[in-house]
């Protein structure tokens, strides 16, 4: 599964407010996706299920009408939720997006998770939180940040290898 990422950048930043932002790109050189409604539901679904492998089994996905739970050890208390996922699909762009609902990493609710891919031929993809206020403090909010950067990373390689197999 191991693919060379092409492009890959990450920036975060954190505002006076408190809020971060963090904003995953990685280029390839087909779409991973298809650019349709199915396509931008497949990008948040393939996100949480590396999210989960990431974890190696601490974390469980809870997927269900009302949103998404991030949990940890299947029954332990809800790291993240998100309200149901928003998908849309303009031109060249398909993106699934969530809004922040809660959890214990989260101070209180606000900010988005939005999952995109960009272009036809070649296409950018994207991980990007914004306006996320963690509740951990700056060291261990540095370590939240870093862990999704790596999901990130995992997620865009599994993706480009899967469309390029």
């Amino acid at each position: 599964m191991r693919r060379r990422i092409e492009a890959w950048s990450t920036v975060q930043s954190r505002s006076e407010d408190g809020t971060l932002t963090s904003v995953q790109r990685a280029r390839s050189a087909r779409p991973v996706v298809e650019i349709s409604d199915a396509g931008a539901k497949d990008l948040g679904q393939r996100y949480w299920r590396e999210a989960v492998r990431a974890s190696r089994g601490l974390v469980h996905c809870r997927q269900e009408s009302v949103g998404v739970e991030l949990r940890l050890l299947r029954r332990g208390p809800v790291l993240l939720s998100f309200r149901p996922a928003e998908t849309s699909v303009e031109g060249k762009r398909v993106s699934c997006n969530y809004s922040i609902r809660g959890g214990l990493l989260t101070r209180r609710e606000g900010g988005t998770l939005a999952l995109s891919q960009i272009g036809r031929a070649e296409v950018e993809l994207r991980a990007e939180v914004n306006e996320f206020v963690p509740r951990l403090g700056v060291t261990l909010g540095f370590v939240q940040r870093r862990f999704h950067a790596a999901i990130s990373r995992r997620y865009f390689a599994r993706l480009i290898a899967e469309a390029h197999s």
